[in-house]
């Protein structure tokens, strides 16, 4: 036997950090995420979560900043949870959850505590619940998202390690769950930016920090089902095509069947040795879903022990030369950006309440289509985008200046990316896989994004791959459009600013002109300009929602002398938090390109961009 490469073990164990898998003797691997977690028998951990504010991670170092759940007792963390052993109470204990105050889960700490609203950093948080295991029974702790790099405990005992913010996490606890159903989990979250992570140092959102999506307890069955994906087959409306996956000693040889009632569809499948079984069937009467019809299915999987249920709908996306095709018909995707925060907080999203304000706003555009910006956002999202008819755009956080030749790094980029396929693969809605945002020319960005381009591409070749691309302006007003990356994209997408960022007053947009190199279809994925909602002046006073109206006026003048424009969506439906954004009067801690304010009040640019999309949509006819 050859010994071990010390770079390959190297290289291996940061893959590993990356992925979510601590290597402590403690430590438990992330199990593969469940499809549609939420649709298993769940104990909901949301709600009332104490916590304390550990800036120089006492709670995780000793003084010799030696990890605590590294040492050979691995205890002295504030993961013990201690409590003093006697009455008097003698024994040196630097720290009390049950006496520390509480946040809102889920939901970011920097919305919820005055003192925490800049703040980066670590905050730890513990939640004692009641769970008496059963036997033949499985337990999965479940996390929709923790910003962004966390440490998770259970009774004491280390789960696992996550890095990504937008990401679920999820492990197998059904070993360390009590007899008695007295258990508490605490949780590290630290959302510090280091300059090789995704995303980088420097963004254009706050820094949300905290457990910003649900958390709770799936009950499954000792052998269930994991995943499964069902999905028309690429460009082809015929044929319904997809698997499933059990987990679980008992996962070989076992029949499954799938069942899609509404439609006449029912089969048996077989599963293989690893638990395994796909599937090819004709799906002549499925009714395809659309914007202006978006059909849902009941479909589920039973293997015996459970039955898995999920509402899907069934459509194809491709491009023929400058046309998108949804279902074999030309479309135009009016769409907007959205961040996931609510403005009226404001802090992230916590509830389908404010995801779905967020949608019903788009809807009210005259939306058909959504850019999810700058990360994968909540399933529910998703969710609600399938049964709201609004096609998606969905993005990794591989936005401006990656480490790009960091071998870790991209690991932790692609791992978020597979992570975001998996959660969205069954969703109709989703038809756009994105791999980043403004990321400036090299070599090494080229061989970094194309890669995560072949990753998307062998993970799911039933969508679309896109980037927001690089361009550049030469003094003749000619914006360029021949970023190396859009040769291995299927859209021609990019931000552009004439009227805001270059370019002189909303009145001079008109001077520019644009030199595209593909023959692709064309979708602005940003352009925009700032407006104080209240604020008023002429076409020409900046901030006033005038200039943002003419902006608008003039950029849809400009944009629609692109031969192949099939679709937009602006920078952005709300105004939202950005630390960047610091002048006193017009921003004061707010990116303010929404098109709605942060109280909820929609400014004049609003309706410049609806009238167009009812221009729009009278000219193309999703629904057929």
């Amino acid at each position: 036997m050859t010994n071990p490469n010390p770079m390959k073990m190297l290289l291996l164990a940061l893959v590993l950090s990356v992925a979510g898998i601590c290597t402590g003797s403690s430590a438990h691997a992330q199990t593969s995420l469940i499809q549609n977690a939420p649709g298993h028998r769940v104990l909901s951990l949301n709600g009332s979560w104490n916590y304390i504010i550990d800036p120089y991670e006492n709670g995780f170092y000793d003084y010799r900043r030696e990890a605590f759940d590294k040492s050979a007792s691995g205890k002295g963390g504030y993961y013990d949870n201690q409590k003093p052993s006697n009455a008097q109470e003698t024994e040196l204990i630097e720290y009390d959850f049950d006496h520390s105050p509480a946040l809102q889960i889920p939901g970011d700490w920097n919305s919820q505590d005055p003192k925490l609203l800049y703040y980066e950093g670590t905050v730890w948080f513990k939640k004692s619940f009641t769970l008496v295991p059963k036997a033949g029974k499985r337990y999965f702790l479940y996390f929709g998202a923790i910003n962004y790099e966390s440490h998770i405990y259970l009774n004491g005992k280390k789960l696992g390690m996550h890095k990504g913010g937008f990401t679920p996490i999820q492990y197998d606890i059904t070993s360390q769950l009590s007899a008695t159903g007295d258990n508490f989990v605490v949780v590290k979250a630290d959302n510090t930016r280091h300059a090789e992570e995704v995303p980088t140092i420097n963004t254009d959102w706050w820094n949300y920090g905290g457990i910003t999506r649900d958390v709770f307890v799936a009950e499954t069955p000792e052998t269930f089902i994991v995943d499964f994906k069902v999905q028309l087959a690429k460009n082809d409306p015929t044929k319904l095509m997809g698997y499933v996956q059990l987990d679980g000693a008992g996962k070989a040889s076992q029949t499954v069947t799938l069942n899609i009632a509404e439609a006449g569809i029912k089969q048996t499948l077989k599963t293989d040795a690893d638990g395994h079984a796909a599937f090819s069937l004709p799906a002549k009467k499925l009714k395809l879903w659309s914007p202006l019809s978006p059909k849902l299915y009941a479909v589920s999987f039973s293997n015996g022990t459970e039955t898995v249920q999920d509402r899907i709908g069934f459509r194809t996306i491709q491009t023929q030369g400058q046309d998108i095709l949804l279902n074999g018909k030309s479309i135009f995707m009016r769409g907007i950006s959205i961040h996931d925060e609510n403005p009226l907080i404001p802090g992230r999203a916590r509830s389908e309440g404010d995801l779905r304000m967020l949608l019903t706003w788009a809807k009210e555009l005259g939306c058909n289509y959504v850019r999810l910006a700058h990360y994968p956002h909540n399933e529910t999202m998703l969710k609600l985008a399938d049964e709201m008819g609004l096609l998606v755009w969905a993005e990794v956080p591989v936005y401006w200046t990656i480490a790009w030749q960091n071998p870790a790094t991209y690991q932790n980029a692609e791992i978020q990316l597979s992570d975001l396929i998996s959660m969205g693969k069954n969703r109709a809605s989703v038809v756009v896989w994105s791999v980043g945002n403004e990321t400036p020319l090299s070599d090494p960005r080229l061989k970094f994004m194309t890669s995560l381009v072949k990753k998307a591409r062998a993970l799911d070749d039933t969508r679309l791959i896109a980037a927001a691309l690089e361009l550049h302006r030469t003094p003749d007003f000619v914006i360029h459009v021949d970023d190396q990356l859009g040769e291995f994209l299927d859209l021609t997408s990019f931000n552009e600013y004439v009227g805001w960022y270059w370019g002189g007053s909303p009145s001079e947009i008109s001077k520019y002109k644009f030199d595209i190199k593909y023959n692709k279809p064309v979708v602005i994925s940003e352009f925009g300009g700032d407006a104080l909602a209240g604020y008023h002046g002429t076409a020409e006073t900046r901030w006033s929602e005038e200039y943002q109206e003419s902006l608008y006026v003039n950029q849809i003048k400009l944009l629609s002398t692109i031969q192949g424009l099939r679709g937009m969506t602006p920078w952005i439906l709300a105004d939202f938090r950005a630390t960047r954004r610091q002048h006193p009067v017009y921003q004061n801690g707010f990116n303010r390109k929404g098109l709605i304010s942060s109280t909820g009040v929609k400014k004049k640019a609003f309706y410049v961009l609806q009238e167009y999309y009812r221009q729009q949509a009278a000219k193309y006819d999703t629904g057929k």
